[in-house]
């Protein structure tokens, strides 16, 4: 280790749908920390679904960190459901309709919906506020040294991490995981937040790809590969700290609560298990002198890690402002039960309206905010100015 060197600290920005606004809360709050005008602290950024999406917004404004928070929240901030999917009566009936048509009649894919949800405003939004040509721009100028964002591809099975950044970073290869060099593009941003079922996926080089989190068994492993030395992760989870009690239940789960529980394992769980393989290793490298570590060339590393998550459970949240939904799509998660408490889980990643997403940022910044003197100094900014 050479600690006058300035380690590059990695942001991991998980995936969960319209959960990801905590992170703009928690980003806006470190914001705050800096100096005015700071550059961005995180050379290297990682996203994974809608982290991707704040992610690359991070990115294009890296030369000037505040300005590009302040853009991410104020997306966040006036969020509405229409803005991400199509909120309409013909629009989310009639595609949900042609969806199950297409599953009955075996026509999937050919001219039919392909997804039960149509995000084609999604695509409209980020093509008009994500002008993407500014990541190279913050590469060229030094204030980035790569932005990955992971997808999952249904024919090869991988867990693809594409990424734009400095010409020494090398592609890899792994375990069902991969580093492909890109040109990061609103295809790749739609691609990796394309939630299974619900949006549909996006056609990248040679196969179809969805959603990053799916069987992303390393979700902390491609900011390493591209660099950092230690990693801030900004999850969207409050930490399990007691097993659940388990209670006796006589009514059949509802499919809302089905879904909710494969969001969960989708979207949250690879996080956990990734962070115990970090500290595991770390303990491990601990008890080796670094002299032997050197001199044997053991490739494994000590990576420092720091996670922020809710504080609060996000489902409480989402149960509150369930109400703030358009009336079509309340009936419409009505239906399924997603309206019911034990449906909130479900609810929160879909819920995509500005009083929802404000009480995230909210939360984000006040979880943040405490934690001030440590956030500093994991990014090794200078406590006394």
């Amino acid at each position: 280790m050479q600690p006058s060197l300035t380690p590059k600290v990695g942001l991991v920005l998980t995936g969960g749908g319209a959960r990801a606004a905590y992170q703009a809360g928690v980003l806006r709050a470190i914001a705050d920390m800096l100096p005015k005008r700071t550059r961005n602290p995180f050379p290297v950024i990682c996203g994974t679904s809608a982290g991707a999406l704040n992610a690359a917004s991070l990115a294009l404004s890296a030369r000037n960190f505040q300005e590009g928070v302040r853009k991410l929240s104020t997306v966040w901030e006036n969020a509405h459901v229409s803005k991400a999917y199509r909120s309409d009566p013909i629009g989310a009936y009639g595609n949900a309709a042609r969806w199950l048509a297409s599953l009955l009649l075996g026509s999937l894919g050919k001219r039919s919906a392909v997804s039960l949800l149509d995000n084609s405003p999604l695509a409209d939004l980020l093509k008009h506020s994500l002008p993407l040509r500014g990541i190279q721009r913050s590469i060229d100028a030094g204030a980035l040294h790569a932005l990955g964002i992971t997808a999952w591809g249904y024919t090869s099975g991988q867990s693809v991490t594409f990424y734009q950044g400095a010409d020494d970073i090398a592609p890899w290869k792994r375990e069902r995981r991969i580093g492909l060099s890109a040109r990061i593009g609103i295809e790749h941003l739609l691609a990796s937040s394309a939630i299974p079922l619900l949006f549909p996926a996006v056609r990248l080089n040679r196969e179809y790809f969805g959603d990053g989190s799916m069987r992303q068994l390393a979700p902390i492993s491609p900011a390493l590969h591209l660099g950092a030395d230690r990693v801030l992760v900004i999850g969207v989870r409050k930490a399990v700290e007691t097993q659940p009690e388990r209670e006796k239940v006589d009514s059949y789960p509802t499919l809302a609560q089905i879904g909710g529980h494969v969001m969960g394992s989708i979207f949250l769980d690879s996080l956990d298990v990734d962070l115990e393989r970090l500290q595991r290793i770390n303990n491990t490298l601990l008890m080796i002198p670094d002299e032997k570590l050197k001199n044997n060339d053991v490739k494994l590393r000590r990576i420092e890690s720091m996670v922020i998550s809710p504080s609060v459970e996000i489902n409480k949240i989402a149960a509150q402002y369930a109400h703030t939904l358009p009336r079509t799509l309340r009936l419409f998660y009505r239906a399924i039960g997603a309206m019911r408490r034990d449906g909130s889980a479900l609810l929160s990643y879909v819920l995509f309206e500005e009083p929802f997403c404000r009480a995230l940022i909210e939360l984000g910044y006040q979880d943040a905010m405490p934690r001030r003197s440590q956030i500093l100094q994991f990014l090794c900014v200078n406590t006394r100015q």
